[in-house]
């Protein structure tokens, strides 16, 4: 029986690379998103023409309890059972503090710690009663020590998302495995439309002198889902660089 991994967030960028990662080590593959289809419909196809593994495309919003458990219903239904979830899922809108409405701090939150929150909940819940699974909160060194007061509600998101990452981790011990990954400056499509003195500026603070590419946050998140990592649990890893 093929394993299965869920990871929210998925139709772009790290999202989309972890899928790609996880569907050429032989899992079957869970697509997540809220937004454009289509794109998420071209990862599906890219997974199911170019590796020998399955994959389905779920549109959710896993903010919302309803539609997590519609997920969850959705993916038992065709693979019976769920071996990794990867929550990336996460919104982040530059501005001034000044200019940030209540209403826009909530919904980054509600997005990106909510979401996370759910996932885990429910998920987490199915793993534990199995005695099996692994659980990968993307979290960023935004909630560690590198603070932006532009992105205050996504900085304070993933300083939550690592809260809950040591809860569920004690929650559902011995048998979850939960894990957080936090990543640095990483070269995205959004990334690369920074301003260049800023993408100058914290390129010279990174040890390693350049942003991460996707394919190698997703390598290390195959690592830390492989039966070879075996004795990490509630930890969180930085991969920034050097910074």
């Amino acid at each position: 029986m093929s394993k299965v991994a869920v990871v929210t967030g998925s139709r772009r960028g790290l999202g989309e690379a972890i899928c790609y990662q996880l569907a050429r080590d032989g899992y079957d593959i869970v697509v997540n998103d809220m937004v454009e289809k289509e794109q998420v419909d071209k990862v599906v196809k890219h997974i199911e023409e170019n590796y020998s593994t399955n994959a389905i495309g779920v549109m959710a919003d896993v903010s919302k309890e309803e539609e997590v458990l519609k997920l969850l219903e959705i993916v038992k239904n065709r693979f019976n059972h769920i071996d990794v979830l990867i929550n990336n899922a996460a919104i982040v809108e530059d501005m001034e503090i000044k200019e940030r409405s209540t209403e826009l701090f909530n919904e980054t939150i509600r997005n990106n710690v909510t979401s996370t929150y759910l996932m885990s909940k429910y998920i987490g819940r199915e793993m534990f009663e199995k005695k099996h699974g692994k659980i990968i909160n993307i979290s960023s060194t935004n909630g560690i020590n590198a603070f932006f007061p532009t992105s205050i509600d996504y900085d304070a998101s993933k300083a939550a998302v690592i809260s809950l990452t040591h809860n569920f981790a004690l929650e559902y011990a011995p048998y979850v495995f939960v894990n957080s990954i936090a990543p640095g400056w990483i070269n995205t499509e959004m990334n690369k439309q920074l301003p260049k003195d800023l993408i100058k500026e914290e390129t010279d603070k990174i040890y390693l002198k350049r942003f991460a590419e996707v394919e190698e946050i997703a390598s290390f998140v195959s690592f830390m889902v492989s039966d070879a990592c075996s004795y990490l649990n509630g930890e969180i890893i930085k991969l920034d660089g050097g910074y």
